[in-house]
């Protein structure tokens, strides 16, 4: 997971889904050997990676999300006068059940403890203590 080579799980998706070479080269308005070399790729433009979620429709996207929440640096207390952004900000709140169950596997495997989670991954408390209840109780 801290490693993504986006080709190789876009040929990953292709074989599970058993979608011909024709219809990707159809919807994404290209030829075989433009695929290949997709697949071949460690990094894709947004706009073909869209393309991909579409034609496969998996959410190549939120790969990028976890990594982020996962492995981004904490953010540290700035008590610096924080300019107003137009963009939108990017919140580290979004806990898909990717990163929990990455989480808790490590946990339960004796890899990491639950404070060694709580300090890497910067993830509060009460956040984890909810997910190792609720993983308990399924």
């Amino acid at each position: 997971m801290k490693e993504i080579h986006i080709g190789k799980i876009i040929l990953q998706k292709v074989q599970e889904r058993d979608i011909q070479m024709t219809r990707i080269c159809n919807f994404l308005h290209c030829n075989v050997n433009d695929v290949m070399e997709m697949f071949e790729q460690e990094s894709i433009n947004t706009h073909t990676l869209l393309r991909w979620s579409k034609l496969l429709e998996f959410d190549f996207f939120r790969i990028y999300t976890s990594h982020l929440i996962l492995f981004s640096p904490c953010k540290t207390n700035d008590f610096t006068k924080k300019r107003k952004n137009t963009l939108l900000e990017f919140r580290k709140n979004l806990y898909t059940q990717e990163v929990k169950d990455f989480i808790l596997e490590k946990i339960n495997n004796n890899e990491m403890s639950k404070n060694e989670v709580m300090s890497k991954y910067n993830i509060p408390r009460t956040t984890l203590y909810t997910w190792i209840k609720k993983s308990v109780m399924e």
